[in-house]
């Protein structure tokens, strides 16, 4: 397809040029979470539209949807001015040593994309105790003892091991029907985790689903911070997913994740407090609409785009 227009950058002394916060956008916020899926937009058009929105920025996805041939990715991003800042992989390490072989073979896939492509950041997501799209209860959402001490323990191990492996820094994402979820849940988990190894992706959207307040936590534990991702949660459809319980994919098709400036929370109070941490930080727009229909996403990215300049980022 034809490569949308660039708009313009923004002038050398604009508030963005200023800020120590790279924008960015993920395939996420073109409906992709699968390697392969009819209903999602071809790699080429997601990226072909990341760039034509004004980003410089991109996350992998998920492994096999961007190709997985670093020269081959490397000649399609940077024909495009894209570059990569982070891979993502999910992972049960609360269940303990029994998925540590499992779990780093496919975080070491992920990993060394990554690394190739010249990303520093691996974003971890602890695995869901229900079906993201049935429902299905999966195993008690109540973490033990034990298992707590499994998923944090691992976690360090897997920080240190990617680290020194692929110069990736573990960055652990909040995320609804997880274990590490709740404010209470994610700074128990920050509490109980080496701050050299692990550090924290904070979704503003999703720790708002949970009933999170990130402004608090950046306040709080600014120097946990490693990396954000930007999103907002529609506060009336949210009403409705947690009166009726909703697991997370029949909410995301719902429209419980809305495009900004329409939802909470508010993003310009995060973007001052990430600032004022006065470091580097990737802030990457994520905005869950799987399944959406392929001209819907890049007029969302171009505005958004636009609202986060008007943010200074």
């Amino acid at each position: 397809m034809t490569k949308p227009s660039q708009p313009s950058s923004p002038s050398p002394s604009s508030p963005s040029s200023l800020s120590r916060i790279r924008v960015g956008s993920a395939p996420d916020s073109w409906g992709v979470w699968f390697p392969d899926d009819p209903r999602q937009v071809p790699w080429q058009r997601f990226l072909d539209e990341v760039s034509g929105a004004g980003y410089e920025w991109i996350e992998l996805g998920p492994y096999g949807y961007l190709p997985t041939d670093p020269a081959l990715l490397a000649e399609e991003t940077a024909g495009r001015g894209l570059k990569v800042s982070a891979a993502t992989v999910f992972t049960g390490l609360h269940h303990g040593p029994a998925v540590w072989e499992r779990t780093w073979a496919h975080v070491a896939e992920n990993a060394a994309l990554a690394q190739a492509m010249g990303a520093r950041h691996l974003v971890v997501i602890p695995s869901f105790w229900r079906d993201d799209k049935t429902g299905e209860v999966l195993e008690d959402r109540t973490l033990t003892p034990e298992q707590w001490r499994h998923l944090t323990g691992l976690t360090e191990r897997l920080g240190h091991e990617v680290r020194e492996r692929y110069g990736l820094r573990v960055v652990v994402h909040p995320h609804a029907d997880t274990h590490v979820d709740t404010e209470e849940n994610v700074t128990r988990f920050l509490d109980a985790t080496d701050p050299e190894l692990v550090a924290l992706c904070l979704d503003t959207g999703h720790y708002a689903y949970c009933g999170g307040d990130s402004v608090k936590l950046i306040e709080t534990y600014g120097e946990r911070i490693g990396y954000l991702h930007l999103k907002q949660v529609d506060p009336a459809v949210l009403a409705q997913v947690v009166a009726e319980e909703l697991p997370f994919g029949p909410a995301v098709a719902r429209g419980v994740m809305c495009e900004p400036p329409a939802g909470v929370p508010a993003l310009e109070p995060v973007l001052a407090a990430a600032r004022a941490l006065d470091v580097d930080l990737f802030a990457i727009v994520e905005q869950d609409m799987y399944p959406c229909e392929p001209d819907r996403p890049y007029p969302i990215a171009l505005r958004t785009r636009r609202f986060l300049r008007s943010c200074g980022a």
